[in-house]
């Protein structure tokens, strides 16, 4: 891969968050749309998902959303998508989400960005995708759960190799180029041995 085509973020639909969430979330849309990428996300038009999806359109990219029915009407989905994908399920819809992307990138978000994160970690832990993982680190706060992921690493119910496959920046264009870095060398899929990886194999 030579570079990345449409990346999956995901992020929180909250309302009620810090103005910085906010300027962040902006600035990954504008880089985004700089490469000429297609922003994959969960089609909300609140919170973080509102804005980057916005961002993203005025920059110029391409902006696809993926959305239950039922988070339809909860997360006010945005009409001003290029396609907007109507499921039934979310796990059709995190299927989805995962599927169209050539790179996954989290920005702050609750539960559901949690278990969005670890499905597409596991995922790559197990060999069912080899894409890129980077996590946009504002302000320290994904900083408790990367010390969780350290310490199940520190007690080997986690390999440490899984730690090298986060890559973790606070500005969200760094975070782009090391995901643009690590699909141009192109060596993940090749390289990947389950040993080295799962937690049975060898330390």
């Amino acid at each position: 891969m030579t570079r990345l085509r449409s990346i999956t973020v995901y992020c929180s639909s909250s309302p009620h968050l810090e103005g910085h969430f906010a300027e962040t979330a902006g600035r990954l849309a504008r880089a985004i749309a700089a490469r000429g990428a297609t922003l994959v996300y969960g089609g909300g038009g609140i919170g973080l998902m509102g804005v980057i999806a916005r961002s993203a359109k005025a920059a110029g990219a391409r902006v696809e959303g993926i959305i239950t029915e039922k988070f339809l009407a909860l997360e006010q989905g945005w009409d001003g998508c290029d396609e907007m994908v109507v499921v039934s399920t979310m796990r059709e819809r995190k299927r989805q989400l995962a599927e169209r992307a050539d790179a996954f990138v989290i920005l702050p978000g609750g539960l559901g960005t949690f278990e969005e994160f670890f499905e597409i970690l596991v995922a790559r832990q197990i060999g069912d995708h080899h894409r890129p993982i980077g996590i946009v680190n504002d302000r320290g706060y994904y900083d408790p759960m990367l010390a969780l992921i350290d310490h199940s690493i520190e007690h080997r119910f986690v390999k440490a190799r899984m730690r090298a496959l986060l890559h973790v920046h606070p500005d969200p264009e760094e975070v782009l180029s090391l995901c643009e870095r690590e699909a141009r060398e192109g060596r993940a899929a090749a390289e990947y041995d389950p040993q080295r990886f799962l937690p049975m194999g060898d330390l």
